[in-house]
């Protein structure tokens, strides 16, 4: 017969190390809510006790409250610059348009040859800041939630019409060749700023082809989503710089020649991303580029929720 004192003692250790395992699996479920707080931008400190907390979830709890503490720091910051950008550029748009108004009225009051030649550089660059500051204000709204997108089905073929008709003139000037290839697909877009998104693509496009050159435009239907390729024959992007071509002023070194602000393919990714959609590039030097604008073919919440409205 097992003694009596051995007996309990078994069972205690039974008790002892049931107690350690509901411990660890409290742990790891403090320890994942946490995780999964913070993943989804949610975590918020508490009053934790630590007499009533283990060592890891005490030194988890610091390091996302630091986490947290951080981004919400940077949220702000962000804020504060695009609140900043957008009162400038509406400050600004005013001003610059009178600018741009008197520049006209001048031209038009019988000036030499001489006076026209000085005017012409203040037109030019008057015309540059006053796209600058558009964008910018269009941008900022964006960023902000200030204007909603309104995707609704449609067929893309207009579009790549559209875009190819306003780029038209640019390319027949510069000696591009400037081709649509239809493909009768449809896809959930907000249509003016889909389209305006397009348009800087396709200009870009034209703008970095040199003369005898081509662009084409072609869409295509994946499993969830409408591609839509601007393909050209330009001098193409080192895969180093791919990454960085959709950020706000950015220009590649094969771009620092051609006159441009680097703000139109940053503007057509939040045109994307507002809708649920997303821009990819493929390009290598000497072999041109493709941005391809992925547009989804059915409605998606998020689409329903971010970014439009005019400027």
């Amino acid at each position: 017969m097992i003694p009596a004192a051995l007996c309990l003692l078994g069972l205690a250790a039974l008790c002892a190390g049931g107690w350690l395992f509901w411990q660890a699996r409290r742990t790891l479920r403090r320890l994942d809510a946490m995780l999964a707080s913070a993943i989804d931008g949610g975590f918020v400190e508490e009053d934790y006790d630590e007499s009533a907390l283990s060592s890891l979830e005490s030194r988890m709890a610091r390091v996302l409250h630091g986490s947290a503490a951080a981004n919400r720091a940077l949220a702000e910051e962000q804020a504060a610059v695009q609140s900043l950008i957008s009162d400038i550029s509406h400050q600004a748009r005013t001003p610059m348009a009178n600018v741009l108004l008197y520049a006209s009225l001048l031209e038009e009051s019988g000036l030499t040859e001489a006076q026209r030649a000085r005017l012409a550089p203040l037109q030019a660059q008057a015309g540059k800041l006053h796209f600058l500051l558009e964008n910018l204000l269009r941008a900022s709204r964006l960023e902000t939630g200030l204007l909603q997108l309104a995707p609704a089905e449609g067929p893309v073929d207009p579009l790549l019409e559209q875009a190819a008709g306003q780029a038209g003139a640019a390319a027949l000037q510069k000696g591009v060749a400037l081709a649509v290839q239809p493909c009768g697909a449809a896809a959930c877009f907000d249509a003016r700023w889909t389209a305006e998104a397009l348009d800087n693509l396709v200009d870009n496009a034209v703008k970095y082809t040199p003369s005898g050159g081509r662009v084409t435009l072609s869409a295509a239907l994946t499993e969830s989503f409408c591609r839509v390729d601007v393909a050209d024959t330009g001098p193409g992007i080192p895969e180093s710089e791919q990454g960085a071509v959709f950020g706000r002023f950015a220009r590649g070194s094969a771009a620092r020649n051609t006159e441009g602000l680097g703000i139109g393919l940053y503007l057509a990714r939040q045109i994307a991303a507002g809708q649920g959609g997303y821009i990819r590039v493929r390009s290598a030097p000497g072999q041109g580029s493709v941005f391809s604008l992925y547009l989804p073919r059915r409605s998606s919440a998020k689409g329903a929720t971010v970014a439009h409205g005019g400027a």
